[in-house]
This record gives C-alpha cells, sequence and structure tokens, in this order.
C-alpha cells in the first residue's frame, strides 16, 4: 500500500488511492497535527506523496501543494502567525484540555480578534461550542432513500452549481465525492427533520463544515443548526425570514439616521442581505479565511448576530451609498456584492457592541411595524385585478406580468416606499426584456390555442 498522509479530516493516501474516508482527526492527533499552531503534515516512511485523493479545504491543499500534490491555483493563504495568534492558539488548546473542557472561555476566544485562528484548532472547538458529542454514530440512509425525498434533485443541482466553494486545485474525482458528501448530508438533516423546510443556499452553509470537520461531525453541527440558529429560515414559507430582515433598519437608524432616511428614500428594502442572512454569507465572500473567521463568530452568538453584522456593513459602506444614486437598483446593485477589503474584524467588534447596546427585545416594536407595512404593502399588490383578455392572444402583456409577480415568493417583493428612478440604461435593457418576454408569451398562447403545446 502506498504511503499515507493525514491532512485535515479526511485521509489522503498514497500511490494506491482510495476513496474519500470519514474523518480521522482525533483530539490525540493534536500534538502530531498542530505544532506552534501550524498544520504539520505527518509523512509515512519519510515518503512524499504525489497522489490526491482527498482533501478538504484551502489549508489542506496548500499543504498538499507544498508537498507537490498539486499546482498552486488558490488565490489566497495563510501568512505566518503573529506572537499574539501563537499565544492565542496556546489559549485555546488550555480551554481544550480543562476537564471539562472550558466552553465559555472557547466562546469569548471564537468572538475575539482572530478567532480559531485555523482549521485545526476549528474541528475541535466548533463542536465544543455547540456543546456536541462527536463519538455519537448516527445510522446513513440508504441511496434509495436520499433519492426518494421531494428535495432530492433541487439539493443535487444546488451542489452542483457550488464549484466556487471546493478549492480550485482539487482533482475532479475527489470534488466529485466531495460533493455527494454534501448532498448527502443535506438530505440527512431534512430526511431526520421532516418538518424543515430545505431553501436554497443551505447547501452554503453545510459545504463550509463539510470542508473543516468532515461529514459526520458536519451532520451533527447542521442539525444542531437547522433547530436552533437556522430554524426560521426553515419554515414552510420564508415569511418569518422576511420579518426578520427588517431588524437592520432600526439599526442603521441608531447609528446613521442620514443613511437610514436614504435607504428608506431609495426603496431598496432588505433583499439585497438575504443571502448573508440565509448563508451566513458563505455565498457572498470570495476569500475562504473570511467565511471561516466568520463562522467561528456565529457559533458562538445568538441566533440573529448576522443580521447586526449586516447593518454594520452598510454603515461601514455608507459613503459608497451616498455617492450613488437614491434609487433600488443602485444601491441594491452596490450592496449586493461584498468587497474583499472589509475589516471585518472591526466590523465584528462593532456588531457585538451594537447587540449589546440595542438587543433584539428593544428593536421588536419597530420590526413588527415594519412588517406589518409590508403586509399591507404585499396585500395591495395581491388585490384581484379585471384585466383585459384578449382571446387572440391570451391576454395582454400586463396581465402575464401580474401573474408572473403574484407567483414570486414574498421575500422577493421590494416594499414600494418611492417610484426609483432607473438610469436610461437599465430602461433600455428591462424594455428590451419586456418585449421579448411578451413575444414568447404571444407565441406560447397562440400554440396553446391551436393545441401544439400539451398543458400541465
Amino acid at each position: 500500500m502506498g504511503s499515507s498522509v493525514r491532512i485535515g479530516p479526511l485521509s489522503l493516501q498514497g500511490d494506491s488511492g482510495s476513496n474519500i474516508s470519514d474523518p480521522v482527526y482525533s483530539e490525540d492527533d493534536s500534538d502530531k497535527v498542530h505544532k506552534d499552531c501550524v498544520n504539520q503534515n505527518e509523512i509515512s516512511n519519510g515518503r512524499e506523496n504525489h497522489s490526491v485523493n482527498a482533501l478538504s479545504g484551502p489549508q489542506e491543499l496548500i499543504a498538499a501543494e507544498q508537498n507537490g500534490c498539486v499546482a498552486a491555483e488558490l488565490s489566497f493563504g495563510e501568512a505566518p502567525l503573529s506572537r499574539v495568534m501563537r499565544e492565542k492558539c496556546s489559549e485555546i488548546e488550555a480551554a481544550l484540555s480543562e476537564d471539562p473542557v472550558d466552553a465559555l472561555k472557547l466562546k469569548t476566544l471564537a468572538l475575539s480578534e482572530g478567532g480559531l485562528v485555523n482549521d485545526a484548532l476549528r474541528r475541535r472547538v466548533w463542536p465544543q461550542l455547540l456543546g456536541l458529542d462527536t463519538q455519537a454514530a448516527t445510522e446513513l440512509p440508504t441511496h434509495k432513500e436520499l433519492e426518494a425525498h421531494a428535495e432530492y434533485h433541487q439539493v443535487v443541482l444546488d451542489v452542483n452549481r457550488s464549484l466556487k466553494r471546493f478549492p480550485p486545485g482539487i482533482p475532479y474525482e475527489q470534488r466529485v465525492a466531495l460533493q455527494d458528501q454534501l448532498t448527502r448530508l443535506i438530505l440527512r438533516v431534512i430526511i431526520k427533520y421532516p418538518h424543515l423546510q430545505y431553501y436554497q443556499g443551505y447547501h452554503d452553509v453545510a459545504v463550509t463544515f463539510l470542508l473543516v470537520v468532515g461529514e459526520a461531525v458536519a451532520f451533527q453541527i447542521m442539525e444542531k443548526l437547522s433547530t436552533g440558529h437556522l430554524k426560521d429560515c426553515m419554515e414552510p414559507t420564508m415569511d418569518r425570514t422576511s420579518y426578520l430582515l427588517n431588524y437592520i433598519y432600526p439599526l442603521i437608524y441608531r447609528v446613521h439616521p442620514e443613511l437610514y432616511e436614504y435607504m428608506e428614500r431609495s426603496g431598496v428594502g432588505t433583499v439585497f442581505c438575504l443571502p448573508w442572512f440565509l448563508t451566513w454569507y458563505g455565498h457572498s465572500l470570495n476569500q475562504y479565511r473570511d467565511v471561516v473567521r466568520l463562522y467561528d463568530y456565529f457559533l458562538a452568538s445568538p441566533p440573529l448576530m448576522p443580521l447586526y453584522v449586516a447593518a454594520s456593513v452598510v454603515v461601514h459602506r455608507s459613503n459608497e451609498i451616498f455617492s450613488v444614486d437614491c434609487d433600488m437598483a443602485c444601491i441594491h446593485s452596490l450592496l449586493s456584492q461584498i468587497p474583499d477589503d472589509l475589516p471585518f474584524e472591526s466590523l465584528l467588534k462593532q456588531a457585538l457592541k451594537l447587540y449589546e447596546d440595542y438587543p433584539p427585545i428593544s428593536l421588536e416594536a419597530e420590526v413588527q411595524e415594519r412588517f406589518k407595512k409590508e403586509l399591507q404593502l404585499r396585500r395591495y399588490d395581491d388585490r384581484p385585478r379585471t384585466p383585459r383578455i384578449h382571446r387572440h392572444n391570451g391576454g395582454t402583456i400586463w396581465h402575464h406580468l401580474a401573474e408572473i409577480n403574484r407567483l414570486l415568493p414574498h421575500w422577493a417583493l421590494v416594499p414600494h416606499v418611492a417610484i426609483p428612478r432607473f438610469p436610461s440604461r437599465f430602461v433600455f435593457v428591462t424594455t428590451a426584456a419586456l418585449i421579448g418576454l411578451y413575444a414568447y408569451l404571444r407565441m406560447a398562447d397562440a400554440l396553446v390555442m391551436n393545441n401544439s403545446v400539451p398543458v400541465r
């Protein structure tokens, strides 16, 4: 059998190769895997490994790259640790060595600057933050049971679109194996808890835990979060999520009233921060180190903390917001993209201060009032209409567009606070798209009238 390298939560086999296995890392390996807070590669018989059959995250990929396993394809790495971060590693190790483990100390360290420093420590600390027993065994569902689930095909589609979340240098076979694990991980949770509704973006959360801790522990983490932090996002409708997003505006008002007024006047609403909340920013960030740093923070925080971070991000970008036109399209476009150079450590401190100064209970009345107005607008949008129907084409374009709007999920609707002033190019593109849609719908209606297209 070929040489074996232990990297991250997945075993890395040598020349003979093997399938991806479940995590092989344990607390007993801490002295081997982590010395002076730097991942060490354990190479059997002194031989270098040149066959990458399992990699879990960017740290592991970088380590493998240094051993000649893969070409350098990641656009980011990790700088040498400062003295402060090395000392922090020692503090984390000390908290882990307590009997019982000092969970409160670990929480404080996860929230403070630098978080949990690296994935070797995250593998051991994340389960502790959630009070998990990582030795507990769970029965795996059969592939037939997975395929029988109503969400199976949607989960597979979402996982197949998640290429950005995997290390770019990972061999194709290993990426496919990880995607299979991710699909199984997600379905295991929603099979065990049938009242939970899968949502698009859930896979962005799950993949982060899969890459860091492996499938077995990732399942336990996702199980805990899905019945805790994420449960409001997993209701049958998105109404509760839509309600919670309204917390950002009272927070913005308390920090920057002028910015609050500008955004309210634009009618930008809250849709721009929906993926931030649903995915814990995993879908919106380009740097892996930022994603795992935020996950350190959120695992040690109350469930609504991602919204306090959202408010801090928006306030931090106030000058950028004021520099664009006060309309929905411009501000939404700006805010929906998170820059790579945000000072996250500073923003996380601000978010924590916001939470201490304005806990959710103190904002509840304002949030309820905002949501009440949103429901009134929604009822106005859903009021009965009597469009003029023309037999020869199945209805006007406005009838078709009204039907499309009626079918949109409620959280996708933007409050009509003001009539936006769209730039001319936006108007031109939108008009062209509507004309194309109108032509398509007319053709489809004509085909239906001629019994050429079966109606389902």
